[in-house]
């Protein structure tokens, strides 16, 4: 079975989608991850990739997101950068890799692909990037929205695209929209739904063969 390494895995969205394309995972992150439904490391995650990357098939790595939030921004929030270093880390090991995160860090992803919930039948569209090295990911096609998308602090609505954001309302929607019913509400708002790790999973096994 090929392994998959989930660098910063919060609790898990990546990592069950990568298992469940069929990956033995190992989550890494420096806090605590109780909610982690596969092995689980504590870690600081550059430092476990320069040590123990090579024992892997892939990398996986969504570094913290705040860095490109548009609210954090706002707030004049300070966050460390890690997207540039950790690319560092994973080409020096030389194991096929991909990182994640959001629209905000576009300027600062290389031919990123970008993932939208639509795609996948979800009910959100949660648009996330994917930055492969030492494989290509093939981007699939980007529908038109044509759905509503809810209106931030309120519950969504039947027949309407959910937008799980901040202090979002309804949780155990979000939980069923996203397909991650073991997260706490914190993990369902930076996580990406595991469809979407199931589809880089698949799409990589896929050039092994």
């Amino acid at each position: 079975m090929l392994r998959l390494l989930d660098l910063y895995c919060c609790q898990g969205g990546a990592g069950k989608g990568y298992s469940n394309a069929g990956f033995e995972v190992v989550g890494v992150d420096i806090v605590p991850q109780p909610r982690y439904p596969l092995e689980f490391v504590q870690g600081e995650a550059i430092q476990f990739l320069l040590n123990y990357g090579h024992q892997f098939d892939l990398i996986h790595a969504s570094c913290p997101c705040q860095f490109y939030s548009k609210t954090q921004r706002i707030r004049q929030n300070h966050h460390p950068d890690l997207l540039a270093p950790t690319r560092t880390a994973l080409n020096a090991i030389g194991v096929p890799w991909v990182l994640e995160n959001v629209m905000g860090a576009l300027p600062e992803m290389r031919d990123p692909v970008m993932l939208c919930g639509a795609y996948f039948g979800l009910k959100t569209y949660r648009h996330r990037l994917f930055e492969s090295g030492g494989w290509t990911l093939p981007q699939p096609e980007h529908a038109p929205h044509m759905r509503r998308q809810t209106k931030m602090g309120r519950r969504r609505k039947p027949g309407e695209m959910g937008y799980y954001v901040g202090n979002f309302i309804g949780v155990e929607d979000a939980k069923d929209d996203l397909c991650v019913p073991w997260m706490s509400r914190e993990g369902v708002r930076e996580c990406i739904p595991p469809a979407y790790a199931e589809y880089v999973g698949e799409a990589f096994i896929e050039q092994l063969e």
